[in-house]
């Protein structure tokens, strides 16, 4: 029987499929049952007069990840290769089933059987490489590795720190300013109370929204900052004090500055790539990578709740990021344009992260502290008299 290891796998699959279910079902108005097709139009995909090769392409790409995170998850859980493969394929094609499904019933949405193969197809070869990883020994060298970097039970906080650098390729206001989803919140409230005693109130508190002062200097260079540091504290509750957590600090810094400079260029072109650069987005850069470097011998459970003051401080702030004109026009080219499948991905981790690194982290401040166990490399001591027989 394979051993069992907790993955980061398993959250990380549930978590993609959710956001693929939003993309698919995106924007939820409109609901009806569809006339004249049988069954209700659950099962009903027909196929397609016209497509294109970004259809295409999308549709594959879209569900590789879920069929390699499938996969994993399974053989990591203790599951044999054939029943992982098996399971992968099926749970890939039976989602997109559904949700192809359900968009019978969206009148802005089109079922396709074309949609649906080409789904089953990106998780067939979303698993193959992850077959052919697990194969060669690649995941039993990743638990290997796992096992020096990290400590235990830290599938929760890997996942953090996989999923944070897709946050970014949503537009933020501020660079790394991930968690303003309460201006959202107040278009739906808004939305809501259309047409009731309350409409006035709730347009004075969008009035409100939209009237926030830009953000001076300081303020900007304290979001890049506070950004910055979040994920770099939700790294230190995971690794043990050491020279792994300086490289952890400059990948953070690295994989930051590669995902907001990927957002810039599909916003703005790649003309525009590094115009997020302002002058106090490189000094809040620099501050929290020297931070990072200087806080890396931080018990686990003082990062942790350093962690928590960070992630608050960030989301209290963000908030009073207003929307500008520019930000807005990037908002409105990932909803109409072609990023709508992957909008929805980046834009939910985007607003989620903060709340779910502030949750993970109150619990490792909460947690009861295990007794370190034997270092890799290091016997355990043998009684005086030697090996008992």
């Amino acid at each position: 029987m394979p051993p069992r290891h907790r993955s980061s796998a398993a959250p990380l699959a549930l978590l993609y499929a959710a956001l693929i279910a939003y993309a698919s079902l995106s924007p939820f108005t409109g609901w009806s049952v569809p006339a004249g097709v049988q069954w209700f139009g659950f099962g009903h995909l027909p196929w397609p007069r016209y497509w294109t090769a970004f259809d295409v392409v999308s549709n594959l790409i879209g569900y590789m990840p879920l069929g390699a995170l499938l996969f994993g998850a399974v053989v990591r859980s203790g599951g044999r290769t054939t029943v992982a493969v098996a399971a992968a394929v099926a749970g890939g094609a039976a989602l997109s089933f559904v949700l192809e499904s359900l968009q019978n019933y969206l009148p802005q949405r089109v079922p396709s059987s074309l949609d649906w193969v080409l789904n089953a197809g990106g998780t067939v070869l979303g698993v193959l490489p992850a077959l052919a990883i697990h194969a060669l020994g690649g995941l039993a060298r990743w638990q290997a590795v796992r096992d020096r970097w990290f400590i235990d039970r830290s599938a929760g906080g890997i996942a953090l720190l996989l999923l944070w650098p897709l946050g970014l390729l949503f537009p933020t206001p501020v660079p790394f300013g991930v968690g303003q989803v309460l201006f959202r919140l107040q278009e739906l409230v808004a939305a809501a109370l259309a047409d009731t005693p309350w409409e006035a109130w709730a347009d004075g508190w969008l009035t409100a929204q939209a009237s926030l002062t830009p953000l001076s200097r300081a303020n900007e260079w304290m979001l890049v900052l506070l950004g910055l540091l979040s994920p770099m504290f939700v790294a230190f509750t995971v690794v043990p004090p050491g020279w792994r957590r300086i490289v952890l600090v400059a990948g953070a810094a690295v994989l930051g500055f590669a995902a907001t400079t990927l957002s810039t260029a599909m916003n703005f072109g790649p003309q525009h790539a590094l115009t997020w650069l302002t002058p106090p987005t490189l000094p809040g850069l620099f501050t929290g990578l020297v931070l990072g470097v200087v806080l890396w011998r931080l018990p686990r459970r003082v990062a942790a709740a350093l962690g928590l003051i960070t992630l608050t401080a960030l989301v209290l702030r963000v908030t009073q990021a207003p929307t500008d004109p520019y930000f807005a026009e990037s908002l409105f080219a990932w909803e109409q344009g072609r990023f709508i499948r992957f909008h929805g991905a980046a834009q939910w981790v985007g607003w989620l992260w903060p709340y779910a690194a502030l949750a993970y982290l109150f619990g490792r401040v909460t947690a009861r502290e295990q007794p370190p166990g034997p270092q890799p490399g290091n016997r355990p001591e043998l009684p005086a008299g030697g090996p008992s027989p």
